[in-house]
């Protein structure tokens, strides 16, 4: 397609990652390394050094502190507002106004100085983060949400405390304690809905072992990571983590690279082969000569893109900002122009001022502070009931403006493994059936990753595996046994074309295959097809993008046959293949800089820059956790087409906050220039009392209208 010829001649030079030795014609059975032999899941962070990749209790990582202000956070606003819900009942119970609303008298001797006392704790505790907020954005020049609160809560407890040593008017202590304790329950909902992305970093560092062996002629001495340096020769033990960037100088493995680079086969490694700190080795034991250590590995050249990408992510404003910013700007202009309108009709300065009072107090409602956090908390909850975890609610909120989808291959469109997709017979003396067989016989007790895949086809069918006799690798092309009196191998096309035998022209149907021929007394009988296998749920999930007019691309570490196989088969836009996580990011600022509005689905390390710099980061729950806290929204299900179902998620959560953000305001625009008298004249004027009653009914309907979208999206 011609989308493909495009993206094609924009493809990345990857040449400095060698992929080709694991080509079907190396097979080598006869060092077959584990590539699962390490639980990347058991990743120790707690002794991270980020900027000397150092693993020192004593050192904070970066990220890590401002992760744990973030929780202290969340603690502070919850403690205060239980003590502020504590005082707020008696508050609410002895005040003169609520008294005289319900119709019922209970007065203590100095009530008023009860009051006074309760609302001084609940105004300097309950709303010192409201004030030290107003301060912060007031040095700023950004006044927002904190402005409004503090703004209120101070008329409201400045003016009251005057009623009570001598001022003639009502007092708003009762409105000052619901007012903070309502802000901080909102505050703290909306804290804990949003969780702090400074993990991806503590997860990515947590990929470097903490020490490493480095070999000192006939010794090896077991060091910390920062004291390696370049030039050093380190040993890698099978199951073990590689330690830095370096060059193999003796032995070979099979290294798992998928987390860093995206490539699904654990690749074969032999001398002068580069490796990567962070990737894990296999079966095999090598050693490496470093080349990167510390802040010039690789690994963390990838942990400074995330960070960068976050910092710049973290600048956008939120609704709530912008509506409270411009009704402080009314409150305050409408507050004292009130007060100057009924000092120059003649009326007295306490009428005047008990005017400009209720107007400011009123103009800062009880709904605003819990429109945008109700939505948050519903949205997130029943989004994860469908399948979604939402961890930005800014990129969830505008991740209806998505118009390219910019996926990763493995483990995303993939499954990420290799599993068996064709078994075929070409002898009529053996089933299918029969040639996984005794193909299985050879393979069970083989690490390797093609030989894991026939298995794993073997236990799910239940086939009974037979035991093989006279087991004998054959040198860099395949494996050979006597199994129930017959002569069986399983070999790759170069021993076929060495021995003259030919190859099925119909062996072949899928560039993205790896295929491996089974042969019983010297004849071919059969051969045996695996591929890292397309999702069910892949195609279904494109055709509804494509649908909503969103373009479909893919980035991958692949090689280019494999990427553009799946990219025909799916029928995707485009597709870039043998890229690396910096060139991925490139990919993201340049479809962004076409005006592009992208989502970046995917599950590894090498996808967590490109997560991170995308408009919307998607990742798939299955993948590693690096890239699950790097990202905006994980797919709990691993599932593609959860992705059609953030996007209308993102609308109807949207809409609901412009509708309670409406409900919220909107009855200022008739509450305002009552309190502030405008009918006056005919007799009227809005009074705290029924001030607070309008006040109610507005936090009323934004808690129903949130619930609304429990019932709307549960539906979907």
């Amino acid at each position: 397609m011609d989308k493909d010829k495009n993206h094609k001649d924009k493809k990345m030079d990857h040449s400095k990652m060698d992929h080709s030795k694991m080509n079907e014609d190396n097979i080598d059975h006869s060092k077959m390394e584990d590539p699962k032999s390490d639980d990347h899941s058991k990743m120790d962070h707690s002794k991270m050094d980020h900027s000397k990749m150092k693993h020192d209790h004593g050192s904070i990582p970066m990220g890590m502190a401002g992760h744990d202000h973030h929780k202290m956070m969340i603690a502070d606003f919850r403690k205060r507002f239980w003590v502020t819900l504590v005082l707020t009942i008696p508050i609410l119970f002895f005040s003169p106004m609520i008294q005289d609303f319900f119709g019922y008298e209970f007065l203590l001797p100095g009530n008023q100085y009860i009051l006074f006392a309760l609302s001084s704790v609940v105004y300097f505790y309950g709303g010192w983060p409201f004030l030290t907020g107003f301060w912060s954005e007031v040095k700023k020049g950004a006044p927002g949400m904190m402005t409004l609160i503090a703004m209120a809560i101070s008329v409201a407890y400045f003016y009251s405390s005057a009623t009570v040593f001598g001022l003639q008017g009502v007092d708003f202590f009762w409105e000052l304690a619901t007012l903070i304790a309502i802000m901080l329950v909102g505050h703290w909902i909306e804290m804990k809905s949003v969780l702090g992305a400074s993990k991806a970093l503590q997860l990515l560092v947590s990929m470097m072992p903490a020490e490493a062996h480095r070999v000192k002629g006939d010794t090896i001495e077991d060091i910390s990571l920062e004291d390696l340096l370049k030039d050093d020769v380190i040993l890698v033990k099978p199951g073990e983590k590689v330690p830095a960037d370096g060059i193999i100088i003796e032995g070979s493995s099979y290294l798992n690279e998928s987390m860093l680079t995206g490539e699904s086969k654990p690749v074969k490694k032999e001398e002068k082969d580069k490796v990567i700190g962070g990737s894990v080795n296999g079966n095999g034991s090598i050693k490496v000569k470093v080349e990167h250590t510390g802040k010039d590995s690789y690994l963390n050249k990838v942990i400074t893109m995330v960070e960068e990408a976050q910092k710049t992510k973290s600048k956008m404003q939120n609704l709530s900002d912008r509506a409270a910013k411009w009704l402080t700007y009314i409150a305050l202009s409408i507050g004292f122009g009130t007060l100057a309108v009924w000092l120059i009709l003649g009326f007295p300065f306490v009428y005047a001022l008990e005017r400009m009072v209720t107007v400011m107090v009123i103009a800062c409602p009880h709904a605003l502070g819990l429109a945008i956090p109700l939505v948050v908390a519903i949205s997130t909850a029943v989004s994860a009931q469908n399948g979604l975890l939402i961890r930005n609610r800014t990129a969830f909120e505008e991740s209806r403006k998505i118009s390219t989808l910019l996926f990763d291959k493995t483990g995303t469109l993939t499954k990420g493994d290799f599993g068996v997709t064709r078994i075929e017979s070409v002898d009529k003396k053996y089933s299918s059936d029969e040639v996984l067989r005794l193909a299985s016989a050879l393979e069970q007790s083989s690490e390797h990753p093609i030989a894991v895949g026939i298995i794993k086809k073997v236990k799910e069918d239940k086939v009974a595996i037979p035991n093989p006799e006279n087991f004998n690798a054959i040198t860099g092309k395949g494996v050979e046994a006597n199994v129930e009196g017959k002569q069986v191998k399983v070999v790759s096309p170069g021993y076929l074309r060495d021995e003259k035998i030919t190859i099925p022209e119909d062996a072949y149907s899928d560039a993205a295959e790896t295929v491996v021929f089974v042969l019983i007394e010297g004849a071919l009988a059969g051969y045996i097809a695996l591929a890292d296998e397309i999702r069910l749920e892949s195609a279904e999930a494109i055709r509804v993008f494509k649908e909503n007019n969103i373009k479909v691309l893919m980035a991958t570490g692949d090689n280019e046959k494999t990427a553009k196989a799946v990219s025909d088969k799916l029928g995707l836009d485009g597709y870039y293949a043998e890229v690396l996580p910096h060139q991925k990011v490139e990919i993201v600022k340049e479809l962004q800089g076409k005006g592009e509005f992208v989502a970046m689905t995917g599950d590894g390390v090498n996808d967590a820059p490109a997560l991170a710099q995308a408009n919307v980061g998607i990742a798939v729950g299955s993948g590693t956790d690096v890239a699950a806290e790097t990202a905006d929204i994980i797919l709990v299900n691993s599932n593609p087409q959860d992705i059609a179902n953030l996007i209308l998620f993102g609308k109807a959560t949207y809409n609901k906050m412009i509708q309670n953000l409406i409900w919220a305001t909107g009855y200022n625009v008739v509450a305002i220039p009552l309190a502030a008298g405008v009918l006056y004249s005919s007799g009227f004027v809005l009074g705290p009392a029924v001030g607070a009653v309008f006040m109610s009914l507005s936090t009323i309907i934004v808690a129903i209208n949130a619930q609304l979208l429990k019932r709307k999206i549960g539906k979907k």
